[in-house]
């Protein structure tokens, strides 16, 4: 019989719909392979077809926006928003509006296309995360700015419009509605009972052992109790900390190793699935620190959003919690 699960911190639905299961062999999955393409913008040696670097990682030094680098970070030619301006916020009646203010950039992971965040060591990947931090602690100096989101689309069906290995970066000035709705309900949890729901979560997936994928000194894996999509999985740093960009070295290095381990063995059971890739960490407008906890999402493209989830908001995963956890666990072997 299907279940409805309850998200402890949104206080979402979904329906794990047990009569409609799923194994990893049953999803028509869409594989990522990444093949050299020489015309690609992103691979070194190209640096003259993106905008000017904002931020790069080099070997030997060298000028910027030449060769020699491991990792560049370059505003996005086609932003969805724009630095330059001021927000103008309108009332037309009822309706309000504000000028498209923001920022857009592109993290550029590699200078190998073939390269991914499951492939790369532990080091380069170290590196992509240290350069997501550089860049938030940056931007968050602008005070238009309320909130930043860190987001990766893998393969074409998760939105990647590049196969070259890249994240984006795009910062609001405001706070998302599902980002409140997870800092509200974290909120709640804290008012009710004095603790964060995500350490409350991490401690109890810990004992229960049933949806727990992987851990390390740092950083917990687990699959969460109401997943909206099969084998969504998330990494929470076992010590409390509302932002991610105020982590200590050490458990980017933690988080570098966790989340490339998660990925091989996706890769291993799910094909090279496409994938998102997204980091919540708390808006910066705001004191959340007690009550809310930086975590990284990783949603697979196994399944599409239809009409039910759109006109409900409950969302239909075919495969449990407890056995994708199993599935990922058996992986490593």
């Amino acid at each position: 019989m299907s279940e409805l699960r309850k998200d402890p911190v949104t206080g979402r639905w979904v329906i794990i719909s047990t009569d409609r299961r799923k194994r990893p062999t049953d999803f028509r999955l869409e594989s990522v392979h990444l093949a050299a393409d020489s015309a690609c913008p992103f691979c070194e040696g190209h640096e003259h077809m993106t905008p000017r670097e904002l931020l790069s990682h080099r070997r030997n030094g060298g000028a910027p926006n030449s060769p020699g680098w491991d990792l560049r970070v370059v505003p996005n030619q086609f932003p969805v928003l724009r630095v330059e301006g001021q927000l103008d916020r309108q009332g037309e009646g009822l309706f309000d509006k504000m000028n498209g203010i923001g920022a857009h950039e592109v993290i550029i992971e590699s200078p190998r296309h073939e390269d991914s965040l499951a492939t790369m060591g532990d080091g380069a990947v170290e590196q992509v995360l240290w350069a997501f931090r550089e860049r938030v602690q940056d931007l968050k100096q602008d005070r238009r700015f309320r909130y930043i989101i860190i987001f990766k689309n893998h393969g074409s069906a998760a939105g990647a419009s590049l196969d070259h290995g890249h994240s984006q970066l795009i910062a609001l000035p405001i706070v998302p509605r599902e980002v409140r709705d997870e800092v509200d309900g974290a909120r709640a949890h804290y008012a009710a009972k004095e603790r964060c729901v995500f350490c409350d979560i991490i401690r109890q997936e810990i004992a229960d052992q049933r949806r727990l994928i992987g851990e390390n000194a740092d950083m917990v894996a687990v699959a969460p109790y109401a997943p909206r999509f099969p084998f969504e999985t998330w990494i929470l740093p076992r010590r409390h900390q509302s932002s991610y960009e105020d982590a200590p070295r050490h458990e980017f290095a933690s988080l570098a190793r966790l989340l490339g381990d998660i990925l091989r063995r996706m890769n291993r059971m799910l094909r090279n699935p496409p994938y998102n890739l997204l980091i919540h960490s708390a808006p910066f407008s705001e004191a959340a620190g007690d009550f809310y906890h930086w975590h990284v999402e990783i949603i697979p493209k196994l399944t599409k959003v239809a009409g039910f989830e759109w006109a409900t908001g409950f969302y239909l995963n075919p495969t449990s919690p407890e056995e994708a956890a199993q599935v990922l666990r058996d992986a490593k072997a």
